[in-house]
């Protein structure tokens, strides 16, 4: 007889169904788990219950409500440069680099460090509520590494951070940091003072000194950002950290902010730190230190300035080629000039028209002379 496929797939579902259900029939009670379902309302077997967690101590409420107030202030500052396709003729704007910022004042004035805006041709920033602005450079300083840029947002948007002072700063005293490290929205961290009176070296290649050194983590991107004390005033700008692994963990190091208070309205009324002059021209420390000089070698002075009036002598040369090196300048008002890098942070807040003393050595003998200061020369 011949059978079909067709019957031959249907049989077998058939007896399929028959094993399956003899075999729910035949297997005593015992045998067969049940599935319990927990009542509505009660946690599933294995599940805690949640406890209270009660108040917040009061160190941790002190810090919560100051990041909620201090953020405020606190920007993300993105920057770009235009680059032009040399074929197509098309414009686009590449990014370079971000960190952070803080706002100064009801102006819109937006503080960062230089090395955050170096290179950019475009710079956006992005308030605490995420609103974002076109930002116009205002002044730099790249031997304090500061920047300061501006603005056109609501009055209302704008929330300047308190200013304190780093005069009367002590080794131990909490301090807090606050910014956008690797691109995330505002971060707290939080850390103590660990040392005072650090030096360290700008891009302009000459020293920063009196710098707060703190262990609070200061990460890529928390830069330019703010350093607070406990009373949620402004301390210090973070601008670099010392790592030996070269990763994101090290020391970190923050503007002092009575550094920044005179810089800032330097920069944002002439665009530029203006130093007043002695009326010479110094030696690169480089060469200074290669010829083991302990001070700033005069190279040559300036006609009708305040070094020649003083006298001062300049370095020459004979026509058979020898060098004859000019006066030393080793202290000025009583500071020590180590290097021709000492001179511009010794005069860096004198007027033109003042007069300083001046310790050099001329030869194998020491003198002092008096120097009148000149004006800046223009940029």
């Amino acid at each position: 007889m011949w059978i079909s496929r067709l019957q031959l797939f249907f049989g077998a579902m058939a007896l399929t169904v028959l094993g399956y259900l003899a075999g729910v029939f035949l297997t005593p009670p015992a045998a067969r788990v049940e599935r319990n379902e927990p009542p509505a309302g009660r946690p599933a077997a294995g599940s805690r219950a949640v406890a209270a967690r009660g108040d917040l101590l009061p160190a941790e409420k002190h810090t919560v409500d100051l990041f909620e107030r201090a953020s405020k202030s606190v920007v993300y500052i993105t920057t770009l440069a235009v680059q032009a396709d040399f074929f197509s003729r098309n414009v686009a704007e590449i990014p370079v680099g971000s960190g952070s910022g803080f706002i100064w004042d009801e102006a819109g004035h937006i503080i960062t460090n230089y090395h955050v805006i170096r290179n950019a041709e475009i710079a956006r920033v992005t308030l605490a509520d995420g609103s974002t602005f076109e930002a116009r450079l205002v002044g730099t300083a790249p031997e304090k590494d500061l920047a300061v840029l501006r603005i056109d947002a609501p009055r209302e948007a704008l929330r300047p951070l308190a200013v304190g002072t780093s005069k009367n700063l002590r080794v131990g005293q909490s301090v807090y940091a606050i910014g956008n490290p690797f691109g995330l929205d505002q971060t707290l961290t939080t850390g103590i003072i660990s040392a005072l009176g650090r030096e360290i070296e700008s891009l302009a290649r000459l020293p920063i000194r009196g710098c707060i050194q703190t262990d609070a983590a200061i990460n890529p991107g928390n830069s330019g950002g703010p350093l607070l004390d406990s009373a949620g005033h402004l301390i210090g700008v973070n601008t670099q950290i010392a790592s030996p692994s070269g990763a994101s963990a090290g020391v970190g190091f923050a503007i002092p902010v009575d550094e920044v208070n005179w810089v800032v309205p330097e920069l944002i009324q002439h665009g530029r730190l203006r130093r007043p002059t002695l009326g010479v021209q110094l030696a690169d420390p480089s060469i200074e230190q290669r010829l083991k000089i302990d001070g700033a070698l005069i190279l040559a002075v300036i006609g009708g300035s305040g070094a020649a009036e003083a006298g001062l002598r300049p370095t020459t040369q004979s026509r058979l080629g020898n060098i004859t090196y000019g006066d030393i300048i080793i202290a000025i008002d009583g500071q020590p000039v180590r290097s021709s890098a000492d001179v511009p942070l010794a005069l860096e807040r004198r007027q033109p028209g003042e007069t300083v003393k001046l310790k050099i050595r001329r030869g194998r003998a020491e003198q002092e002379v008096s120097v009148r200061l000149s004006a800046p020369a223009p940029r």
